[in-house]
């Protein structure tokens, strides 16, 4: 494959990852906008992308490798287009929270496909540091959608950032059609609609009752019913996939200690990473009063450890085997978030920079190895499948952080934090909370992904090969 071809396939998780985090800059600028959103539809307009884009990965991966992945690849970046140009129109909540589940359709076509085609294009040897950079370019894109975001709430509008997408897609379309191979298709690839559907149903459940919980109790009807179908759906997918011919997923999979760790490791980073992508810009500008534009670029540290340590989080996995760095990463990760939740209006920001760096880290040194142990869980013919996985986990994680800080935000706080000083005092301290609460979450997720690491590590050609989980 082509210098060119991985640019192009680079740049594509670059905008689609980027989307995600430039919403999060606008979140004071939509609340203050003509379309008058609630919390509730504030958390949905952020979490509709992550939630779609979680649901219809693993399906989406597997029409990949059925159909072909630069196919795929093709018609995600039409969907993008087009959710970004229904966002730009909305006129009500309604239609920009729908608007940003296509884009998330989109994106979950996007992701698998470009993954896939890495792994099913570059020699076994080299598969750890393509995807290194491919995990290198999603830290990249949280960095281009923390600036850029940041950019169009100073200096023009939310629609505007929109409307970015249409002729970026439009680009990118244009470059993959050019510079990116076929892959040639698998026609007995296991598509299953039907299992698609059950597992979008259940996440859907699951995630609708975190994020209503504040609002109509723990123990209401409508929380414990959500609660109880995603439960149930999720029983009903395992036991219709072990008696299907051909399910979506075969649970039998996760007999794999390893694939289990990494797999829940995955989600844990994310869960932590996104928690802070929530509160993180609504902090800096409503207790520190930076503007927008300063937002964004205040958010730089945040990226660094991303971008920079991957390769090295790569290499540190072929030297020592995955355990250090995933356990390490995921440790910086817990203690970032608590270092964070120590903050107030009156914390320098060069000290903020730091905790914020810490966490990055963590990110970027784990993220390599766990995606290594998820990817391989499969062999090569199936990567369309098993990067599907890998980001379905990421993006899960992702939902349920900007979940679970947000609920837990809306169940302290009840002001407006841009009112005054006593309001944006009291807003930090309730993120504090939130975060100590996501902290604590990761320390328990982080003990059991550890442990599922533990015995004998598989030779590299194996894991690069990616020709089965131990």
């Amino acid at each position: 494959m082509s210098r060119a071809a991985r640019l192009v396939l680079y740049a594509c998780v670059l905008v689609a990852q980027g989307m995600v985090a430039a919403v999060n800059l606008l979140i004071p600028q939509l609340a203050a906008s003509t379309l008058h959103p609630g919390s509730g539809e504030l958390l949905w307009a952020v979490d509709a992308y992550v939630i779609v884009f979680a649901a219809l990965l693993i399906p989406a991966g597997a029409l990949g490798d059925r159909y072909g992945r630069k196919g795929a690849l093709l018609s995600g970046l039409a969907l993008f287009a087009a959710g970004g140009a229904l966002s730009a129109l909305a006129g009500e909540p309604a239609v920009l929270i729908a608007g940003r589940g296509l884009c998330g359709a989109g994106a979950a076509l996007i992701m698998p496909a470009t993954m896939s085609v890495l792994v099913h294009l570059t020699p076994p040897e080299r598969r750890p540091q393509a995807l290194a950079t491919w995990t290198l370019s999603a830290g990249l894109g949280g960095l281009a959608g923390n600036v850029g975001g940041g950019l169009a709430g100073e200096f023009l509008t939310w629609r505007a950032l929109f409307w970015t997408v249409v002729p970026l897609a439009a680009l990118l379309a244009l470059a993959v059609a050019r510079a990116v191979p076929r892959t040639a298709p698998r026609p007995d690839a296991a598509v299953d609609p039907l299992g698609a559907l059950i597992l979008a149903g259940a996440l859907f459940a699951v995630v609708y009752g975190i994020i209503e919980g504040p609002s109509y109790g723990w123990s209401s009807a409508q929380v414990l019913t959500a609660f109880g179908a995603g439960a149930a759906l999720l029983a009903g997918f395992a036991g219709y996939a072990l008696r299907a011919a051909r399910p979506l997923l075969d649970p039998r999979i996760f007999a794999s200690r390893r694939l289990r760790a990494g797999t829940l490791g995955i989600g844990a980073a994310f869960f932590g990473l996104f928690s802070l992508f929530f509160v993180n810009a609504q902090y800096l500008q409503y207790a520190k009063g930076f503007s927008p534009a300063q937002t964004g670029f205040a958010i730089v540290p945040l990226t660094v450890g991303m971008a920079l340590v991957p390769r090295f989080g790569a290499r540190l996995q072929q030297r020592t085997g995955p355990r250090l760095p995933v356990g390490l990463g995921l440790l910086l990760i817990a203690a970032g978030l608590l270092m964070v939740s120590t903050v107030h209006a009156g914390t320098p920001y060069p000290v903020y920079a730091c905790y914020l760096l810490v966490l990055s880290v963590g990110t970027g040194l784990c993220a390599p190895s766990l995606t290594m142990t998820v990817v391989s869980a499969l062999p090569a013919h199936q990567a369309g499948l098993g990067s599907g996985l890998n980001t379905a986990a990421r993006e899960i994680g992702a939902a349920l952080g900007v979940a679970v800080v947000g609920t837990v935000l809306a169940s302290r706080f009840h002001g407006n934090p841009a009112a005054d000083a006593a309001q944006a005092a009291a807003f930090t301290d309730a993120m504090g909370v939130a975060l100590r609460t996501v902290a604590a979450v990761l320390l328990v997720a982080s003990a059991a992904v550890v442990s599922g690491y533990r015995g004998p590590r598989p030779s590299r050609s194996a894991a690069a090969g990616g020709q089965g989980a131990s």
